[in-house]
């Protein structure tokens, strides 16, 4: 298979290639590092946030939008991810992991360039580790990154400078949106590996989640855009063995389930550490064992999702 970061970075190229139709702006710094604002100044579209939700999976992800989805009887658009490699495109690479950046710089990073560092524990649970002479990191902020931000990157993925690729957005744009809710998948790969289930023996996910309202503010967004994973995604996952834990994956197994996730943050004074890890799961999960039993647990709560909306 050919490098996460370099199949990340032909993405980019499409991106910088795309930008005003894409309604996203590209800047290139002192050093030579590409800072691609998908929603921080930019406006960022819909596409936009399609493609940065695949740029965050090395492109071993396909992520489509789906118009006809609803929420309590109102349109809203949901997010569709297929993945033959969930275990490499999501967990060594779109997982949100990446928080070593310069004093003064607020940002979670995620994407292919956290496999060139390989430090993290997914890591060593698939003896994964990625080469290349490219790094894209997706930087979630409310601020575009300097060049010591870029530098940073570069130098813990030992590459140069100028082969850092940085697509930044807010949560609350519609790109953010859009890449929150392509996180189903991976949020229930990553619960199935805390509970000790090998995640290289997750063959397929197929994870749909509405795409949250865009709030006017970071705090509201980060609400959001959680509370329409938790109560909101439906993931299907192809197993290769069975499991007596499978119950724990969803949302619903956590204690705290019913809570809005305004809450959650108000209570942890928006510390995401301080939060139960068991409410970070999509609402409803399927589990297809090969040649096995297929089990479906949770539910989705969707007047709870129309709450947090703001649905009227």
């Amino acid at each position: 298979m050919e490098s996460l970061n370099v199949m990340a970075v032909e993405l980019v190229d499409e991106a910088i290639d795309f930008r005003d139709e894409l309604a996203i702006d590209t800047h290139e710094l002192d050093n030579g590092a590409t800072v691609l604002d998908f929603g921080v100044e930019a406006y960022g579209g819909i596409e936009a946030g399609l493609l940065l939700a695949e740029i965050a999976t090395g492109g071993l992800a396909t992520v489509q939008a789906d118009a006809s989805g609803t929420v309590e009887g109102a349109t809203v658009p949901h997010v569709e991810v297929t993945c033959d490699h969930p275990a490499l495109a999501l967990l060594c690479s779109q997982k949100a992991g990446w928080d070593e950046f310069p004093d003064g710089y607020d940002g979670l990073g995620s994407g292919p360039a956290r496999a060139l560092v390989a430090e993290e524990e997914e890591f060593r649970q698939t003896g994964f580790q990625d080469e290349a002479d490219f790094a894209t990191l997706c930087i979630e902020s409310d601020t575009l990154p300097g060049e010591a931000v870029a530098e940073s990157v570069a130098d813990l993925a030992d590459v140069e400078p100028e082969s850092v690729f940085l697509p930044t957005y807010r949560t609350g744009s519609i790109a953010g949106s859009i890449a929150t809710a392509a996180r189903a998948g991976e949020l229930a790969v990553y619960r199935l590996s805390e509970l000790d289930y090998d995640p290289l023996d997750v063959l397929t996910v197929t994870a749909r989640a509405p795409v949250a309202p865009v709030a006017g503010d970071e705090a509201t967004a980060m609400a959001r855009t959680n509370d329409a994973l938790a109560y909101g995604a439906s993931v299907h996952l192809t197993v290769d063995r069975d499991f007596d834990r499978f119950d724990e994956v969803p949302s619903t197994a956590a204690e705290e389930y019913g809570t809005p996730f305004e809450a959650f943050f108000e209570d942890a004074d928006w510390n995401l550490g301080a939060i139960p890890r068991e409410v970070f799961a999509p609402a409803q999960v399927t589990v297809d064992v090969l040649g096995g039993p297929t089990h479906a647990v949770g539910a989705t709560e969707e007047s709870l999702l129309a709450e947090s909306f703001g649905l009227e």
